[in-house]
């Protein structure tokens, strides 16, 4: 393989090698034979004449002359990272290795792991309806600190199961700590179902917490590193989607509350048959070809490879895998590496977004969009909180179709600048007299339009982005860490949230938010790359050449 390589400086501070890869003679037949059935195929003829038996020599090397002149030409043209060059100029990045559909079978393995994802949203959502009904019958509907404790222990344990899930992911692999996972999972549903006392339903709800936590971890970082690249936006999108769908079936698995106020018993039980069914299907699933190459061991990533790509693609994966180098050059990195100049700067963009996704005041809107649809004349907590919900489920499966095509960068920047918008529309709609008759309808539309925004950028892309511009060596404790800062913010701004507004007035917190997007909408322009197109191998290749 012939490569030539030229340095510019990237936006995140970092040398980016930029190349041109000449195709094999090989691959550059076989394209070209591809080529010509997919002509036939989309042109409805029979091909007939086509196989490998019947074509002549002569054509054969016609094919393969044109394959290679286009594939060269196709180089300079093809797929890119737009990185800030340190002049100002942008520079054109081209893809390491041309990349192949895969026909392999990823998809129900990424079904398997979001089920972590569906746990998430659930474990969230599934307290909002029950609090009441529980409250009654564990003697503390009148103390509404323990309430609070109820709620908060949650973000708590999942802070700590955020920082945890990384060092168990590095050490015993992607599926192994899946199932570790569902130990807290099965035994805080079991608690919080069966609990006759507070301090049970506590302790059941904070190991609740620390496994959602090591799932919000493991999940986009075990889709990001299975996923081909073709289709890894879409797939590492589908995360958010069902955390999404988590919260939605929370709600509805608290209709039943109103006739029968035991069922809130049930709602937290249920919990564990998804986190039964995660243990079992990740016992089926294939271990990250990334983690067992880094780990040294080639036989089980190459049948990794052929389980979730085709057999046809275990070579180009593995040399992907050479090239970065990572398994076999460099050890499993520490927790103070993360904070070197050598991977500071892209770790700080991670916990730069997760904070800005928090500091945007999507929990704060969620929390409070019961109260704005009350002053529009929307008296039903169930009609708000569906709505809201039915919102987000939508952005995001919009979100997913666009993540290929779109960008990860672009998707971002619309999302923070639509969330600035909405946010002053309420902001002045709670403020403008001239807008008084109308406060209720554009409080309303204000919020669901947020939200929208949110779940078409702000809310999947974090997860899915930075497990990407990640190198493999920090890839898992990264991620873990952006997702602490994740937590402890949200911890934060739940417990903070209600004083803010009662001081300060909801106008003026959400006129705050809106400054907060735009910020974000900064940031991203000046520190972010593009990584839709290109494997995780070339992408870590561009962010630390040095390695």
């Amino acid at each position: 393989m012939l490569a030539s390589t030229n340095l510019v400086k990237g936006n995140l501070g970092f040398e980016i090698p930029k190349r041109r890869v000449l195709p094999r003679f090989s691959e550059v037949r076989q394209r070209s034979l591809t080529l010509n059935r997919n002509l036939c195929i989309q042109s409805g003829s029979t091909c007939s004449g086509l196989s490998s038996g019947d074509v002549s020599m002569g054509a054969g090397l016609v094919r393969a002359t044109n394959g290679l002149q286009t594939a060269i030409r196709s180089s300079v043209k093809s797929r890119s990272i737009k990185a800030q060059a340190s002049g100002g100029d942008i520079e054109d990045l081209a893809p390491i290795n041309p990349q192949e559909k895969s026909s392999g079978t990823v998809l129900p393995f990424v079904g398997v792991a979001c089920l972590g994802a569906i746990l998430f949203g659930y474990h969230l959502g599934v307290v909002n309806g029950a609090l009441e009904y529980l409250a009654k019958d564990l003697g503390i509907a009148e103390n509404t600190v323990l309430q609070g404790w109820v709620v908060s222990t949650l973000l708590a344990g999942a802070t700590v199961g955020s920082f945890t899930g990384g060092s168990l992911a590095d050490k015993f692999g992607r599926t192994r700590t899946f199932q570790l996972d569902a130990i807290p999972l099965i035994i805080g549903a079991i608690l919080t179902a069966t609990a006759q006392s507070v301090q049970t339903m506590i302790i059941g709800r904070l190991l609740a917490g620390i496994g959602i936590g090591i799932s919000s971890a493991i999940v986009p970082l075990y889709i990001s590193e299975i996923s081909p690249t073709e289709i890894r936006g879409a797939l590492g999108s589908i995360n958010q989607l069902f955390i999404c769908i988590g919260i939605l079936a929370a709600l509805v698995a608290g209709l039943p509350l109103a006739g029968n106020p035991q069922w809130w018993r049930t709602m937290f039980g249920i919990a564990a048959v998804p986190s039964i069914l995660l243990a079992l299907g990740m016992a089926f699933s294939p271990e990250s070809p990334r983690w067992l190459y880094q780990q040294s061991k080639l036989p089980e990533a190459e049948k990794a490879i052929r389980t979730l790509y085709g057999k046809e693609r275990v070579a180009d994966v593995m040399h992907e895998l050479r090239n970065a180098g990572q398994g076999s050059t460099e050890p499993e990195a520490g927790w103070f590496d993360l904070f070197s100049s050598r991977y500071w700067k892209v770790v700080s963009v991670g916990a730069a977004l997760f904070l800005f996704q928090q500091l945007a005041g999507i929990n704060a809107v969620v929390y409070y969009s019961t109260a704005v649809f009350r002053s529009a004349g929307i008296a039903s907590d169930v009609a708000a909180s569906a709505l809201v919900g039915a919102s987000n489920v939508f952005g995001t499966a919009i979100a997913s179709s666009l993540m290929d095509r779109q960008g990860r960068k672009s998707l971002l920047m619309t999302s923070f600048a639509g969330m600035a918008a909405s946010m002053l529309l309420l902001s002045l709609s709670f403020t403008w007299k001239v807008l008084a008759p109308y406060s209720g309808t554009l409080a309303v539309v204000g919020t669901v339009l947020y939200v929208l925004s949110f779940s078409l950028g702000a809310g999947p892309v974090p997860a899915l982005l930075l497990p990407e511009i990640f190198a493999s060596r920090i890839r898992a404790k990264a991620v873990a860490l952006s997702l602490g800062t994740h937590w402890i913010s949200n911890f934060v701004i739940g417990l903070y949230f209600l004083s803010v507004v009662n001081k300060f007035g909801i106008s003026s917190v959400y006129l705050g938010f809106a400054g907060v997007c735009a910020l974000a909408v900064l940031y991203i322009a000046g520190n972010v790359v593009e990584t839709k197109g290109r494997s995780l191998e070339e992408i870590e290749l561009a962010l630390n050449p040095t390695t």
